[in-house]
């Protein structure tokens, strides 16, 4: 039951992803990150199977940490979501796969372009304006889809993940606690509360 979207303009991205951790019809928590923080400009986010999500987004968040002091630099975003890719294809070849789904959200430092990767959990990838995962996916693809434009602002931005809400509160039989709205500029990640989008 998880929610997780994502929206890229040209120099941000917007996550989203609800606070809850369910299993079944059982919510165990109520105030779950489901992001984590991979260097100052780039961002995963995870869902799927609770132990799947966290043991797997730990190993990428060590990793490419590792990566970031051995070479005194950080990864860009589309080289993190393809060495997150060439990692759960590893593991899919292996027998301890991850039932995990990403968004890999992030800025490159050097060109100052944002980019959004969405990977599943048969390791394929895409670039794309937006994405989302779980069940939400079945209500807010179509607001991203009819909202969207290229080279939008933060505003907007914000408009259409204010709509995305508004359809799963109305259209969803699944009442989510909470949402955490984090946004990956140049200027690094700033959480956003509700009321101040």
């Amino acid at each position: 039951m998880d929610a997780l979207f994502a929206i890229a303009g040209k120099d941000f991205v917007i996550s989203v992803s609800d606070t809850a951790s369910a299993r079944s019809i059982v919510r165990m928590k109520k105030n779950c990150d489901k992001t984590y923080k991979l260097s100052s400009h780039t961002l995963l986010a995870v869902c799927g199977e609770p132990g799947d999500t966290a043991n797997f987004a730990e190993y990428i968040q060590g990793n490419v940490r590792l990566y970031s002091v051995r070479n005194s630099q950080d990864l860009s975003p589309s080289e993190t979501a393809n060495f997150i890719r060439n990692e759960l294809a590893g593991s899919m070849r292996s027998r301890k796969p991850y039932n995990v789904n990403m968004l890999v959200a992030g800025v490159d430092q050097n060109t100052g372009a944002a980019s959004l990767y969405r990977i599943d959990y048969l390791a394929a990838m895409a670039k794309v304006p937006f994405a989302a995962h779980g069940y939400c996916a079945y209500f807010v693809y179509s607001v991203m889809d009819h909202e969207y434009t290229e080279g939008l602002t933060l505003e907007q931005g914000f408009d259409i993940v204010k709509n995305c809400l508004t359809a799963l509160k109305e259209r969803f039989i699944v009442d989510f606690p909470d949402f955490s709205i984090k946004v990956i500029s140049t200027n690094g990640t700033r959480e956003y509360d509700l009321a101040e989008i």
